[in-house]
C-alpha cells in the first residue's frame, strides 16, 4: 500500500522544456519503481489548510529513485502556477504513486510498439521510448509526436532520430518538408504490423483522430491502448 501513502520527493533538479513547460526531477526515497505510462498525483498544502491535487505523468525511464515530470504553467492553474514558476531545487513536494495499470507498457511482451502523442500526451510516451533506449531496442518502437509548433516540442534535444516522427500542424521549423497541419495517415509508419501494440495520449480530440488512423491503416481496436486528458491533468 505504500504507493498509495503521500510521500516526500526533493526536488533536485527543475529544466526548462519550453516557454510554458519545466520538467520536475524528483528524488524519491524509498520508491520502489514504477512502469512505464503511469502517473503519480502531486498535492499542495497552503497556509490555511486548503489542498489542491493533480496527476502528472511520469516521463522519466524505471531505472531508480529519480522520477520526472513535466508541468505546463496554466494561468488560471491552482497547482501548475506554483510548480512551473515558483518551486525550485531544494524544495519537497509531496506526491503518491505510482498510479495505473491500463496504459503501461511490459517490454517482455515483445513485439513492436507504435507511440502516438499529441501536445503533453507524449510524456508518459517518453518513458516508454526511453526504457527502450536504455534496453537497447529502440529499433522496435517508432513515437509520432504532434505539436503545433516548434516552440511546443517537448524533449525537443531527444526526438529527432531514426525512431520519432515529428508532426507540427500549425508552423514548422524551417527546412520542413511536410506543410503544417493535422496528423494523416501518411505520418505513421508505412507498412504497420497489425500485431503491434500502439498507445494513444492526447485530448479527446486527438485521441479519437489519431484512433481512427490506426484503424484505417490496419490495427484492430484491441491492439490500441488510448488515455485521454483534460486541461488540468
Amino acid at each position: 500500500m505504500g504507493r498509495l501513502s503521500w510521500r516526500l520527493a526533493d526536488v533536485v533538479e527543475v529544466r526548462p522544456e519550453t516557454g510554458r513547460v519545466v520538467t520536475l526531477a524528483l528524488a524519491v526515497p524509498g520508491w520502489d519503481g514504477h512502469r512505464p505510462g503511469q502517473h503519480v498525483d502531486v498535492r499542495l498544502t497552503a497556509e490555511d489548510g486548503y489542498q489542491a491535487e493533480r496527476a502528472y505523468s511520469i516521463a522519466s525511464a524505471p531505472d531508480g529513485s529519480r522520477v520526472e515530470l513535466a508541468v505546463e504553467r496554466l494561468e488560471d492553474g491552482e497547482v501548475s502556477p506554483y510548480l512551473a514558476g515558483e518551486l525550485r531545487k531544494g524544495d519537497q513536494l509531496e506526491l503518491r504513486g505510482p498510479v495505473g495499470g491500463y496504459f503501461v507498457w511490459e517490454p517482455d511482451r515483445g513485439g513492436p510498439l507504435l507511440l502516438v502523442g499529441g501536445g503533453s500526451g507524449v510524456v508518459p510516451l517518453m518513458a516508454m521510448l526511453r526504457l527502450a533506449r536504455q534496453r537497447g531496442e529502440s529499433d522496435r518502437v517508432h513515437l509520432v509526436a504532434s505539436v503545433r509548433s516548434p516552440d511546443d516540442l517537448y524533449y525537443a534535444k531527444e526526438l529527432p532520430g531514426p525512431e520519432t516522427t515529428v508532426v507540427y500542424t500549425r508552423r514548422t521549423p524551417p527546412g520542413a518538408t511536410r506543410p503544417p497541419g493535422r496528423l494523416t495517415a501518411d505520418d505513421l509508419p508505412r507498412n504497420l504490423d497489425p500485431a503491434v501494440t500502439t498507445y494513444v495520449c492526447g485530448s479527446s480530440g486527438f485521441a479519437n483522430h489519431a484512433t481512427d488512423l490506426l484503424m484505417d491503416a490496419g490495427i484492430p481496436a484491441d491492439g490500441i491502448r488510448v488515455e485521454r486528458f483534460g486541461p488540468t491533468s
